[in-house]
């Protein structure tokens, strides 16, 4: 049964998104983003935009957007975020999802394709699914154009160590949205330990029983810039900043933590391996498989787990149990 939200138009049942925006200094981009996201075919769309403290004139832009278009609400200004995911969590704890069917995220610089939303609500109603994320295709001011696959199945542990892709593809239900915001509210202090939200999101999620489904369709371009905070982490350059993070410990004290928030931290599988003790990295080490989608990610895994073993690397908890 379709939520009670929802409309119909000729016939055609026109459900309602709340997208939820970050900005910070993307005036250079925001108005093609913005073009694509208001003119999304067979869905109701309003657009919640939080900037963080920006140089480029971006608060006013988006003052007089809303102005000009009713769709368009943007939050009080002057907060220092610093970073992506703590200007999404506060979308998520300030935004009244109640009047909507599905909740969205939006980058400030990439461009949908006109029906990425109704196709995400297609697929979401044929499925039963909870979430949904999908493929997309990269490209640079240069013309170059890179299809990056998320596509891949989904294995038993794939949640604690990785996104379910670009969280700009992210379509969630209300019921789901409204979990995580409620969590986000209960554990505010540890949640802003969290450097990447599209991680967490999938893991809450995947955690607590919610099915999500990871289309092998692409549905937006990706624009990728000098100053992305992620981007498509290809290339020799983001294969060395991914190493760096791993080794210095980062990627394994995110997952303990994201574990934590999302409430398995008693797991017996998160136990044996999130006090960072060679053991326990061995033995996720000999977890790989289930600990990531591709399979080149799962042998990288693989071998930096190991890594991590020999330097006797521990996991530092800084800030886990402050709730």
């Amino acid at each position: 049964m379709a939520p009670i939200s929802q409309s119909s138009r000729n016939g055609v049942t026109v459900p309602r998104f709340a997208v939820l925006m970050t900005v910070f200094n993307g005036r250079r981009w925001i108005a093609e983003q913005m073009d694509s996201i208001l003119g999304q075919l067979d869905v109701q769309v309003t657009v919640f935009v939080s900037v963080d403290i920006s140089l480029d004139g971006s608060e006013d832009w988006v003052e007089q957007m809303a102005l000009q278009d009713r769709r368009i609400r943007v939050l009080p200004h002057g907060q220092r975020f610093g970073g992506a995911a703590p200007n999404f969590f506060r979308l998520f704890r300030d935004v009244d999802f109640q009047d909507f069917d599905y909740i969205s995220l939006a980058d400030q610089d990439d461009v949908w394709l006109l029906e990425k939303l109704r196709r995400a609500y297609e697929k979401l109603q044929e499925t039963g699914a909870d979430a949904y994320s999908s493929n997309v295709m990269a490209f640079w001011e240069n013309g170059k154009k890179v299809n990056i696959q998320k596509s891949q199945e989904q294995v038993k542990w794939d949640f604690l160590f990785e996104a379910a892709g670009p969280g700009c593809t992210y379509v969630i239900t209300s019921r789901l949205a409204l979990a995580i915001q409620e969590l986000l509210k209960a554990k505010m202090s540890s949640s802003l330990n969290i450097g990447l939200h599209d991680w967490f999101i999938y893991a809450y999620a995947r955690a607590n029983g919610y099915v999500w489904l990871i289309d092998d369709y692409t549905s937006m371009l990706y624009r990728q810039h000098e100053h992305n905070q992620v981007g498509t982490n290809a290339g020799v350059k983001a294969f060395l900043h991914r190493c760096q993070k791993v080794l210095g410990g980062w990627a394994l004290a995110q997952a303990v933590l994201t574990a934590h928030l999302v409430g398995l931290d008693d797991d017996p599988f998160v136990r044996q391996w999130s006090s960072g003790s060679r053991l326990g990295l061995l033995r996720l080490a000999m977890s790989a498989r289930q600990c990531r989608r591709r399979l080149r990610d799962q042998l990288f895994f693989l071998v930096l787990c190991l890594e991590l073993a020999l330097m006797g690397a521990r996991v530092q908890l800084d800030g886990v149990a402050s709730d």
